[in-house]
């Protein structure tokens, strides 16, 4: 993301994507890694110009690298709000927004051709290769994940959040921990926050990692 940011910096256009096969640091939300096997995976940084998007992004994000994966390998992403996209409970690919400026930085990594992963990653990480046994042209992902970035974070707010409820089985009765509590999802709120019924109560998510309870 930094030549990105670097470019947004400089004025470049709304649209303007950096695109890698592998990278050296990865970066996930929270500081965390992102694993990069070399010319298996997908990695783009797009400069968004879109003027009050804000958090919707994230989501929109989520909702056109689902849609893409279904178009080239057809598969059917689920979204774990509010930035992973997921293959059978584990994670296919990742989002990171950063704000430069008048600019949003949208980071998306996509494990495509993956055919492995280090001991630590097996049981909550895959790839497109591993859940269909074949492998696809980066170039032609890339394409669709781009197009179908654009516009959908074009798209009205309302939108946004009908099309990842609808898309998404964690963001609407799905039972859940979100930093030791634990609770039912219920949906996202005007903000794109997402809501969690517990036992003391209405519980509004605004940060932390989601995961199916145990």
């Amino acid at each position: 993301m930094k030549d990105a940011t670097a470019l947004a910096a400089q004025g470049s256009p709304h649209g303007t994507t950096v695109v890698a096969e592998r990278q050296s640091a990865g970066m996930g939300r929270h500081g965390h890694s992102w694993h990069s096997e070399d010319k298996g995976g997908l990695y783009l940084s797009i400069i968004l110009r879109i003027p009050g998007i804000g958090p919707f992004v994230t989501l929109a994000l989520g909702l056109a690298v689902q849609e893409a994966l279904q178009e080239v390998a057809g598969v059917s992403a689920d979204l774990r709000w509010p930035n992973d996209v997921m293959l059978n409970e584990r994670k296919v690919a990742g989002i990171l927004v950063q704000a430069v400026d008048d600019a949003l930085i949208a980071g998306i990594g996509i494990n495509v051709n993956q055919q492995h992963f280090p001991t630590d990653l097996g049981e909550v990480a895959t790839s497109v290769y591993l859940e269909t046994g074949q492998t696809f042209h980066l170039e032609t992902v890339l394409q669709r994940v781009i197009v179908l970035s654009l516009h959908h974070c074009k798209l009205p707010r309302p939108d946004i959040l009908r099309k990842f409820e609808e898309c998404s089985s964690y963001a609407r009765g799905k039972a859940v921990e979100v930093e030791g509590i634990l609770g039912v999802t219920m949906g996202l709120d005007k903000d794109g926050f997402l809501l969690m019924k517990t036992a003391w109560g209405m519980k509004t998510v605004t940060a932390g990692g989601v995961r199916p309870a145990k």
